[in-house]
């Protein structure tokens, strides 16, 4: 199995639009051959002193993928390049973290 944790900051005041986006080409996604789960999160409200917030403009994206073929081939997707498309001009940096289990 592939862990990918993705962190993706808006330009400010942007975050619910990519949300909005994204949302929209989650079916497509999920029905990807390999897609276990993937899911936008935000910070969770009244987490106390033990959260690290990612802040109002910053979401994280929780993805699991049967095998790393299964990845390539959702990055390589003609969804995910019109996605890319739409919301380019409202991301200000990402960061991907491709993970396998310990």
């Amino acid at each position: 199995m592939v862990h990918v944790i993705a962190i993706i900051t808006t330009t400010p005041g942007m975050r619910d639009n990519v949300l909005t986006a994204f949302r929209e080409n989650m079916p497509a996604v999920l029905a990807e051959q390999g897609c276990i789960e993937y899911q936008p999160v935000i910070d969770a409200q009244d987490a106390g002193k033990a959260q690290s917030p990612l802040g109002e403009d910053t979401f994280m994206v929780v993805e699991k993928w049967e095998s790393m073929q299964h990845l390539t081939a959702h990055a390589n997707s003609s969804h995910m390049a019109a996605y890319a498309k739409k919301v380019g001009h409202m991301v200000a940096d990402r960061s991907i973290h491709i993970l396998s289990n310990a």
